[in-house]
């Protein structure tokens, strides 16, 4: 195996999570972080466990699929843990984990954000429309 310099080594470093490159692995979870239902979901559990059927009344629009398919990526991502209740029928309970915690506070400056300045992207909107462009 050969040996590399410092300067070839630090360059490698800088790629490994530069999340502009495709096949940079910041590039896949970023992707994820932008998903609508994702974002929906970790913003309902902010304030503790939930049920599917009490997540899904709580997110307008996500059908039974959608929402078992987030909760499944959002699971396997390390941001919810799905605890298991042994009952009759069992009981399921969804949960943010330390992890899923963290990103709140990221989604609500997100949040607040898009509500403080839709006024002007609105407008922003018009004007470009109305430019045929």
């Amino acid at each position: 195996m050969a040996t590399m310099s410092a300067g070839h080594k630090r360059e490698i470093s800088k790629q490994d999570y530069n999340a502009n490159l495709a096949e940079c692995a910041g590039h896949e979870v970023l992707s994820a972080l932008s998903d609508k239902w994702l974002t929906l979901v970790v913003s309902a559990l902010a304030d503790g466990p939930l049920r599917h059927s009490e997540l899904a009344r709580i997110i307008a629009g996500a059908s039974q699929k959608m929402l078992t398919q987030t909760l499944r990526k959002l699971e396997r991502d390390g941001l919810v843990v799905r605890t298991v209740t042994a009952s009759v029928p069992p009981r399921v309970d969804y949960e943010l984990t330390a992890l899923g915690h963290g990103l709140l506070p990221i989604q609500r400056s997100i949040k607040t954000w898009a509500e403080t300045h839709i006024d002007a992207i609105h407008k922003a909107r018009v004007r470009y429309d109305a430019n045929g462009d």
